[in-house]
């Protein structure tokens, strides 16, 4: 039987993955993205596990609507990375600290 510190625990260890990814990891905009979109389904996963033990659905459509903000993110974020690859040919964090206006 899958009990919620199961769950809790599993959610545990993918936020902590991402966390390590985001400090380990500064040079790939990408990479950054991912572990960002990692941490988000760690907190999502929280939601549906305390809704399912609490027979309540209102975490699972919290999930939606922030699944929703996160594809969007994601839609955003890598549209930007394209223009930046396209006008700079890198996407190397340490790259892109300076603007031009």
């Amino acid at each position: 039987m899958i009990t919620l510190q199961h769950l809790l625990t599993l959610s545990g260890i993918l936020f902590a993955l991402s966390f390590a990814g985001i400090f380990i990891n500064r040079k790939n905009v990408i990479l950054l993205l991912m572990c960002i979109e990692l941490m988000l389904l760690a907190v999502n996963f929280n939601f549906v596990a305390f809704s399912r033990f609490l027979g309540d659905l209102d975490g699972q459509v919290f999930v939606f609507f922030v699944l929703t903000v996160a594809a969007a993110e994601s839609a955003i974020g890598l549209a930007i990375l394209v223009v930046l690859f396209r006008e700079r040919r890198s996407i190397n964090v340490e790259d892109l600290d300076t603007m031009k206006g």
